[in-house]
């Protein structure tokens, strides 16, 4: 009996096994099969994926276009800005008219078209190399029709207060306000349609050169010399008084001591430090050439040169250690001339400027030639009568 109780003990222990084995395996192989058929879909959607990458490749187009033409040619705005100086056609302007902000041009309501970035960016870099007051004046870009400068001219009154004493009031500070306005510079150069349909002319060159010899020119007359009715207020044209009365609202001179010419290195000395010391850090003597030719030789009392020549390539002359910039608006030596100014004219004059520059063009006015009307506005003036000194030729 023993032997068949042991019996079916050790049958009931391996019937009750079985079960849990064939449980095991057949989960063991479902989650094999799980793992390969996960393999299998993420291979797939790897090479979905990868189809989709090449197919977008394959046809996609740039959402802005590039702004320099490559080995395929010319940039779009380029075209549609070339085919419209040439012939007219605005459609490709229109066409790019959602791409305003990559290709700075949009279209105004009076048919007037803002310059493409190539050709504007030619014509401010004319501006800057040019000779005038604009390369050492303040520059900024405004948007509306005017600029304001602030001008604090007064100084807080003080007082050393005591322990038994009261606090008496001080005087309050004077602020000006110089309103700057914008006025409208243009140019109307031409050209015959003939010569516009002949691909081998470069337009946007020719555009950009002419445009930009006449706004240098006129602008550089205007800060100088402009009398502030639709143009720029030159700095010459402000009121003039001997340094020694010096008051807020005129320009201070110093005499030469001879009438129209030179009376020694003196009076140069004397403009220097006739500019208060804050100023004279950045300060720079502005001229133009025939009056640079007379003090080039000019000698302090022990025989040495006054002017000196740029260091290296690019680097202005210097005057008694100070740059010089040659402006030919400036008059030239006479009796009574204000041949030289010295200051920090980045302190003392302000130029305000919007920074778009249109074209438009006139196929209709001047048949068989096109006209193009490039306008711009710029303004300026003296901010601080402070910061520019003058040389006055005259005995007094």
């Amino acid at each position: 009996m023993s032997e068949t109780g042991n019996s079916g003990a050790g049958k009931g222990v391996s019937d009750g096994h079985a079960p849990v084995a064939e449980v095991k395996s057949a989960v063991a192989g479902f989650v094999d099969e799980l793992k390969g058929f996960q393999a299998r879909i993420e291979e797939r959607l790897k090479q979905q994926e990868e189809k989709m990458t090449m197919i977008e490749r394959k046809s996609f187009v740039p959402a802005r276009p590039v702004l320099a033409g490559g080995n395929d040619g010319p940039a779009p705005h380029q075209k549609a800005f070339n085919a419209y100086l040439r012939s007219g056609d605005d459609d490709g302007l229109r066409g790019l008219e959602l791409e305003g902000k990559a290709l700075g041009t949009t279209i105004a309501g009076d048919g007037g078209y803002l310059v493409d970035p190539q050709t504007a960016g030619a014509i401010k870099s004319v501006l800057s190399s040019t000779a005038s007051i604009r390369a050492i004046a303040n520059v900024v870009a405004v948007e509306a029709t005017s600029f304001d400068v602030l001008i604090d001219h007064g100084d807080v009154g003080h007082g050393w207060a005591t322990e038994t004493a009261g606090v008496t009031e001080t005087a309050t500070p004077g602020i000006d306000r110089i309103t700057i306005p914008l006025h409208e510079l243009s140019a109307l150069p031409k050209a015959s349609q003939r010569l516009l349909d002949d691909s081998a002319f470069d337009i946007e060159g020719w555009l950009a050169g002419r445009i930009a010899d006449k706004f240098a020119r006129a602008e550089a007359a205007a800060f100088v010399m402009g009398n502030g009715v639709d143009k720029p207020t030159g700095f010459l044209t402000k009121p003039t008084v001997d340094n020694d009365v010096w008051t807020w609202g005129n320009l201070g001179y110093v005499p030469t001591g001879a009438d129209g010419d030179f009376n020694g290195a003196d009076a140069v000395i004397d403009l220097v430090y006739a500019l208060g010391a804050q100023y004279r850090a950045n300060a720079s003597f502005v001229m133009n050439s025939k009056t640079a030719g007379s003090l080039r030789k000019m000698k302090d009392a022990d025989g040495r040169f006054l002017w000196s020549d740029g260091l290296a390539a690019g680097e202005p002359a210097r005057l008694l250690g100070y740059p010089v910039l040659i402006a030919e608006d400036m008059p030239d030596m006479a009796s009574g001339s204000l041949s030289v100014a010295f200051g920090d004219f980045g302190a003392g004059y302000t130029v305000a400027e919007r920074p778009d520059l249109r074209v438009l063009r006139d196929p209709f006015s001047a048949k068989p030639h096109v006209l193009f009307y490039a306008t711009k506005r710029v303004g300026g003036d003296v901010s601080d009568y402070a910061a520019i000194k003058l040389l006055k030729f005259a005995t007094s």
